[in-house]
C-alpha cells in the first residue's frame, strides 16, 4: 500500500509558503484540525459531531497518551490497563509523568468480555484499598495484540465504571479503519468496530472524561510521518493544559500538509482503505493457515490490524528437552533473533501465559513468507 500513498503525496505536495513558518502553533493547523474533523465526523460516526475545538494534534500517539497522562494524573497516580497490552503504552503513560500502570489480569475471562467489565472494577477497588489513586482506564479499541473490537455493550460498561468512580476513559483506536472481514474462524464471534465517540452516553457518562487517541501510523501505514491527535469533547481546559507540553511535541509542517492533503481527499481514503482491508483479509487467512498447517495456536476472532498473537513456545518446548533457567520466552525470542527475525514478546506485552508472541503479516509476501519459513526453522531446531 504504500505505492498507492507515496504516489497521493507526491502529487499533491506543493507545500505553500506558510508551511516553513511556525504555522498556527503546535497543536495542529487549522487547515489540519478542521480535515481531521471531517474525517471522523465520516468514518468514526460520533454522536455529538467533532469540531476542530475538540482535537490537539501531537507527533504521534505516544505523545497523545503521554500528554493526556500528563494532564489528568499527577506522579504516582494510576491507569489500568488490561493484559495482554500494547508494551509501549507503559512508558508512555508513566516514564516522563511518574504515574504508574497497574496491569488488570483476567484469567480464564475473555478481556473484551462483558465479564471483563467486573474484573476492571475489582482491580480498582484493591488498588484504592492499597492506598493507589487511580485516574483512568486505558484500551486499545480495535485491540493490540489480539486484533479484535470491543462490543457496545463492554465499551458503554467500562465507560460507566469511569463514571461511577470519577475516572478518565482513554480509548486508542489507532487501527479504527483496519477492520476486515474474518473468513477462518467462528468464535469467537468477530464484533464490528464502534468507536467510543459513536456511543450515545446522554446522561450516562460525562462526555468530558472520555478521550479518543488516533493517528495515521496504522491506517494508512505512515508511522513515519509522525501524526496523532487527541479527541476530546466537552473539555476545552484539558486541551489547553496540553497546550504548554505541545511545545515539545508539534507536528513538522510538512507532516501536518501531507496529512491534510490525504483526510480531504475523501474518495481516495475509502478507495485507499477498502483495497487495505481486502489485503489485510488475505493475509490473515494466510497466516492463520500456516499456523494450523505447523501445529501452532492462536487466537482466534482477529478482525482488525495487521497481527497475529501466537503460542510459540509451547510448540518449542515440546520439539526440545531444557534444562536451564531462561524463561521460554528468552528462549523463544534468542532463538528469533539467530534466525534474523524479530516479534514482539508477549513478555512485553503482559501476556498472562508464556511463550506467547505477535506476529505482523502486513508486509511484501516474500518478506512474509520467508519471515514464516524462518520461524518454522527455529521451533524445530
Amino acid at each position: 500500500m504504500h505505492e498507492n500513498l507515496s504516489e497521493h503525496v507526491h502529487k499533491h505536495l506543493d507545500l505553500a509558503h506558510h508551511a516553513f513558518t511556525y504555522g498556527d502553533g503546535s497543536t495542529g493547523s487549522k487547515r489540519l484540525t478542521k480535515a481531521m474533523a471531517n474525517f471522523f465526523n465520516l468514518h468514526f460516526h460520533p454522536t455529538l459531531p467533532i469540531t476542530s475545538a475538540h482535537i490537539t494534534v501531537t507527533n504521534g500517539c505516544s505523545s497523545a497518551l503521554e500528554h493526556l497522562s500528563w494532564a489528568i494524573a499527577d506522579p504516582g497516580d494510576g491507569f489500568l490497563l488490561g493484559r495482554p497490552f500494547y508494551g509501549t503504552f507503559i512508558p508512555d503513560l508513566s516514564l516522563r509523568t511518574g504515574a504508574t500502570v497497574i496491569p488488570v489480569s483476567f484469567g480464564l475471562t475473555d478481556p473484551l468480555s462483558l465479564d471483563a467489565v467486573e474484573i476492571y472494577e475489582l482491580a480498582l477497588i484493591a488498588a484504592r484499598k492499597d492506598g493507589q489513586r487511580i485516574r483512568g482506564i486505558v484500551l486499545c479499541n480495535p485491540h493490540n495484540p489480539l486484533g479484535r473490537c470491543y462490543s457496545h455493550e463492554v465499551l458503554l460498561g467500562l465507560m460507566c465504571l469511569c463514571e461511577k468512580y470519577d475516572i478518565h476513559f482513554i480509548c486508542d483506536e489507532i487501527y479504527a479503519l483496519s477492520v476486515w472481514e474474518n473468513t477462518v474462524d467462528t468464535q469467537p464471534k468477530a464484533v464490528p468496530f464502534r468507536s467510543c465517540l459513536s456511543l450515545d452516553t446522554w446522561g450516562l457518562v460525562d462526555r468530558s472524561r472520555i478521550h479518543m487517541i488516533w493517528g495515521m501510523s496504522k491506517d494508512f501505514g505512515a508511522n513515519g510521518l509522525r501524526l496523532g491527535a487527541v479527541i476530546t469533547q466537552d473539555n476545552p481546559m484539558l486541551h489547553a493544559a496540553m497546550v504548554p507540553v505541545a511545545l515539545y511535541s508539534s507536528v513538522s509542517s510538512i507532516s501536518d500538509h501531507v496529512s491534510a492533503n490525504i483526510l480531504e481527499d475523501n474518495d481516495w481514503v475509502q478507495a485507499y482503505t477498502r483495497e487495505n482491508r481486502r489485503k489485510l483479509g488475505e493475509w490473515y487467512s494466510y497466516v492463520t493457515a500456516w499456523a494450523k498447517k505447523n501445529g501452532i495456536i492462536y487466537a482466534p476472532g482477529g478482525n482488525a490490524a495487521f497481527f497475529l498473537w501466537v503460542d510459540l513456545g509451547s510448540v518449542y518446548q515440546s520439539r526440545r528437552s531444557w534444562t536451564g533457567t531462561e524463561s521460554i520466552d528468552v528462549q523463544v525470542m534468542t532463538a528469533l533473533l539467530s534466525k534474523k527475525v524479530f516479534l514482539a514478546s508477549g513478555k512485553q506485552f503482559g501476556s498472562e501465559q508464556p511463550g506467547w508472541f505477535r506476529i505482523v503479516f502486513a508486509c511484501g509476501f516474500e518478506m512474509l513468507e520467508e519471515g514464516l519459513q524462518r520461524i518454522i526453522q527455529t521451533l524445530e531446531g
